[in-house]
């Protein structure tokens, strides 16, 4: 019974192929939009809290200190409450470590006449001062210090991020939703349109005595195989963006920071389900409405 079902609900998939293409897209286009939401909420949120677990400071001394002041400066820091370590980066240092993380564009740095940075502290916070308002706090105190010329945390960058993202994932969620209605309603538009189409054979099953139940079971199969397929298509174009886009970020960055991972295998498998579903939802809200079921 289940295979006579499905052999009906696949026919009527390729007797409307076009119609059924647009359903599928647009499924496919709102599992898209919403996983590569989600996407990137996982991925931002995994990088503000590597931040928040390794906030550091970076300490930028002024130029022509000598040994001794610079170890008076080390001690000084040291003294700041909120500061764990205090590592002391020479300029020589930095210049290599920079051409270690450009590897490919190292290139660039051959034709420099001096070496333009400073020398500095790598300073890393105590686990209780990892916050936003003790690391202001901590780098207020540490610009203030004697032969400092600058210090770098990051937090305006940070902040603008935190914003962006918040505004995001409103953004996000409305999108969703609408998204989300607009699957709903094309999906039981086309079994409008499909159950048209066969609205005599239809009527002619339930003069013969077929039950509503077998009537109707091949519309919803219909319906849960374009919610499916939606839903795979939706997650191989965003699979295909994200190797893109992990491919850009790799060739450019010069941090080697940048770690994106992708949907793990059971947040996929909900997304492919709650796609099934949406073909469901629509089906069974224009049957119910056409029908009375």
């Amino acid at each position: 019974m289940r295979s006579l079902h499905l052999k009906r609900a696949l026919q009527d998939i390729r007797q409307n192929r076009l119609l059924n293409a647009v359903t599928i897209s647009t499924i496919a286009l709102s599992i898209l939009i919403v996983s590569a939401a989600v996407l990137f909420f996982i991925n931002t949120t995994d990088m503000l809290e590597s931040w928040r677990r390794g906030i550091r400071i970076m300490v930028y001394l002024e130029n022509d200190l000598d040994k001794a002041q610079r170890h008076a400066i080390e001690a000084r820091i040291g003294k700041v409450y909120g500061v764990q370590t205090a590592e002391f980066i020479s300029k020589e240092t930095a210049l290599e470590r920079l051409r270690a993380q450009m590897r490919r564009q190292s290139s660039i740095l051959d034709g420099l006449e001096r070496n333009p940075l400073p020398d500095a502290f790598e300073v890393q916070m105590i686990p209780t001062a990892r916050n936003w308002e003790k690391a202001e706090d901590v780098a207020a105190k540490l610009e203030a210090l004697a032969g400092v010329a600058d210090v770098e945390y990051g937090q305006r960058w940070v902040e603008r991020f935190v914003t962006l993202f918040s505004l995001f994932r409103m953004t996000s969620y409305a999108m969703g939703g609408l998204f989300f209605i607009a699957s709903v309603f094309i999906v039981g538009n086309t079994v409008r349109l499909i159950l048209y189409s066969r609205r005599e054979e239809v009527e002619i099953m339930r003069l013969v005595g077929a039950t509503e139940r077998f009537i109707l079971a091949p519309f919803y199969l219909q319906s849960m195989i374009q919610g499916a397929l939606g839903g795979i298509s939706g997650l191989v174009a965003l699979l295909i963006m994200f190797m893109l886009i992990q491919s850009k970020i790799q060739a450019v960055s010069v941090t080697g920071l940048v770690n994106l991972r992708f949907l793990s295998p059971g947040l996929l498998t909900a997304i492919v389900v709650a796609s099934t579903l949406v073909g469901w939802l629509g089906c069974h809200l224009s049957l119910k409405q056409y029908l009375k079921v």
